[in-house]
């Protein structure tokens, strides 16, 4: 191969061998200015070749950014390597010598051969970088795609879940609005309960107030039968409480009692009407003070038993007044004296609320002691209740009221008579 100095290069397409071909152009110029004279001095060709970084056209590509300097170490080797072999075949133009022209020319094309092959390799390399990218690309693209496709199935999903949420919110508002009625069929029902458990005819009024008078009587014996216990003198106690009262019979002085607990049930008491279903839905008044200590039932057994019970009576039945301070501060006792007591104060409660609720014009009445005896108001108890009212006017025999037992109630027209205790009375 032979080549001169006013040889041009074809200039190569790629970006490398453009470098290359720029290199050698440098290279080519350079070397040419090296001799001074036709014969050469050829000591300055052993010297060190300095390679200035402004004389190399800088590269930018894609792989600057990259940082892939391996290449670029292999092209400036080979460039050098290149610069070498040119000058040892300019060199051997002088003197000319065709063997070392040939040997030169041999290294020229090897290292431009070089090149050549960092160029393939580097086309090699970026195809293989387009075609891994494109694959990534590509399954770049499969991962939007399939992104996109899951986005659209949770956008249904929420849709569907939208839509089951309306329905449910529909539903729970049906729900609502038929709990609501099924509160009001409630309310009506349970307060057909109450109406029905309530005292709303004459007839259960009188029930009541049979019940309330045998509560009163079961209520005194255990009274007395503690008075004996601790020592009261029972004859002093019922001329106390009913003084100048005749007793048919000497046994027949337990009525007084019954009176002095009815009289202090029943004071300072004005009809009124008021609801007793609470209390009536227990069968034993107890369980009702339990469940509102508070209520006005809870307050009238307290301010009832603190009347009937008088703070003596109890210290002597119980030895302390403990039992009474327990009492007065709201609280009730689980005791059967106090239970006894409540299922009293329970059928008074309940007969004084539900008279005026059946009739509101109804009345409470009493008799005066010395009254006479009279079967269309009054009904005499223990075995004198047998007797009938004199209906002739000679009639020498009449009974006189000793003491009046529980009050007697007018309900429209029907009168609830009265309990006494009368006894037989000769006039002249």
């Amino acid at each position: 191969m032979e080549l001169s100095t006013n040889t041009k290069p074809v200039k190569p397409s790629s970006n490398i061998s453009e470098m290359v071909y720029k290199f050698a152009k440098v290279c080519k110029l350079k070397s040419i200015g090296v001799f001074t004279s036709e014969t050469p001095n050829l000591q300055h060709l052993h010297r060190p070749i300095e390679v200035q970084p402004h004389s190399i056209v800088e590269v930018k590509t894609k792989e600057d950014s990259c940082g892939d300097l391996g290449i670029l170490n292999k092209i400036f080797d080979s460039v050098l390597d290149l610069k070498f072999a040119y000058l040892e075949l300019q060199q051997a133009h002088i003197p000319y010598d065709p063997k070392k022209i040939v040997a030169a020319d041999d290294a020229v094309v090897a290292e431009i051969g070089k090149l050549c092959k960092i160029k393939r390799e580097y086309k090699e390399k970026q195809s293989k970088k387009a075609i891994i990218n494109a694959e990534l690309y590509e399954l770049f693209m499969k991962e939007i795609m399939a992104k996109e496709a899951f986005l659209g199935k949770l956008k249904s999903r929420k849709s569907a879940k939208d839509s089951k949420l309306i329905r449910l919110r529909q539903l729970r508002d049906d729900l609502e609005i038929g709990n609501k009625n099924l509160s009001e069929k409630i309310k009506q029902i349970r307060l057909e309960e109450r109406k029905n458990s309530s005292v709303l005819s004459v007839a259960k009024f009188q029930d009541v107030f049979k019940a309330a008078s045998k509560s009163i009587h079961d209520f005194a014996k255990p009274l007395i039968s503690l008075m004996k216990a601790s020592g009261w003198d029972l004859d002093i106690a019922t001329k106390s409480i009913e003084n100048n009262a005749v007793y048919s019979k000497k046994c027949d002085k337990k009525y007084a009692f019954e009176a002095y607990i009815a009289r202090r049930m029943f004071h300072g008491i004005a009809l009124t009407s008021y609801d007793v279903s609470d209390v009536m839905k227990f069968d034993d008044p107890y369980d009702a003070l339990m469940e509102n200590p508070e209520s006005n039932f809870a307050s009238f057994c307290r301010a009832k038993y603190l009347l009937v019970v008088h703070p003596e009576m109890e210290e002597a039945f119980f030895g302390n007044s403990e039992y009474r301070e327990f009492i007065a501060s709201g609280k009730h006792p689980r005791t059967e004296f106090y239970q006894l007591f409540a299922r009293m104060a329970k059928w008074i409660w309940v007969l004084l609320g539900s008279a005026v609720t059946i009739d509101p014009n109804a009345t409470m009445f009493s008799v005066s002691k010395g009254s006479i005896f009279s079967t269309a108001y009054m009904e005499s108890i223990g075995k004198e209740n047998e007797f009938a009212s004199p209906s002739d006017e000679e009639q020498l025999v009449t009974y006189k009221v000793q003491f009046m037992i529980m009050p007697g109630f007018k309900i429209g027209p029907t009168i609830v008579k009265s309990r006494v205790y009368a006894s037989q009375h000769r006039s002249s």
